[in-house]
């Protein structure tokens, strides 16, 4: 992502709402998959500037990987010191290493060759670990944040599950997310066709202000949902698959 992207996510992650409701989508599906306080060996695999390697401590020992210097930085300032710079098509780890993965908004970058990552992913991980995947969700929904943050590429559910098949994975739930706030941020990208140049950063860099709280509840408000029964459609594919054997 363009590098002044980190220093926006490093300071907005611990209280934006689109950070603090996708957290109760991740928690809510580990705590279904794997559940907590089993020391289990973690790898954050794109670990950006170090937020989400807070939340899966519950989960075990967690590794953070990047490939960027400028975010494993910002990981330091956290104080994350497990860390590693390495391409996620090119993990610096021996076959099953890990028992949980998680990736999010990675895959999707620009550089990064979805299938070749998905079978680093299953290399190291060991039979019975588990992967979860955050991807953005429909190529028309692509917009100002993709340009910002180097998206080449958005999901259908049909595809990712088809792309960690081929990659040696079990897909075990596959939901869309952000499902209630669809609407509004549809003709939010399709407003952009008519005004370029507006926006030059990501959505970050758009302060939701007194609504910040009730975004987080609405978002929030999906984790159950997408924990039971799934969500039809959405701004964001989720997906949690299993390595056999």
């Amino acid at each position: 992502m363009n590098l002044e992207e980190y220093g926006i996510m490093f300071h907005v992650e611990d209280h934006h709402w689109w950070y603090l409701g996708m957290e109760q989508i991740t928690c809510g599906l580990l705590d279904q998959a794997v559940g907590r306080g089993r020391n289990l060996r973690v790898l954050d695999a794109g670990c950006g500037t170090g937020a989400v390697m807070r939340y899966l401590q519950p989960y075990g020992r967690v590794t953070g990987l990047d490939f960027s210097v400028e975010a494993l930085s910002f990981c330091r300032q956290r104080g994350h010191d497990r860390l590693s710079q390495a391409s996620v098509m090119s993990l610096p780890y021996a076959d099953g290493a890990f028992d949980l993965i998680v990736s999010f908004d990675v895959i999707c970058e620009i550089g990064v060759e979805d299938g070749q990552a998905l079978r680093e992913f299953a290399r190291v991980l060991k039979p019975g670990g588990r992967l979860l995947l955050r991807l953005p969700a429909y190529r028309w929904l692509k917009g100002q944040h993709d340009v910002a943050v180097h998206v080449a590429h958005r999901y259908h559910r049909r595809e990712i599950k088809r792309k960690l098949r081929l990659a040696g994975l079990t897909s075990e739930k596959t939901s869309y997310a952000n499902m209630f706030l669809f609407p509004v941020a549809a003709a939010k990208r399709w407003s952009e066709r008519f005004t370029a140049g507006r926006q030059t950063g990501s959505d970050l860099t758009l302060d939701p202000g007194s609504l910040n709280g009730l975004l987080r509840t609405i978002l929030s408000a999906e984790a159950p949902l997408i924990r039971s029964i799934g969500l039809p459609f959405g701004l964001t594919v989720v997906a949690l698959a299993k390595k056999e054997g």
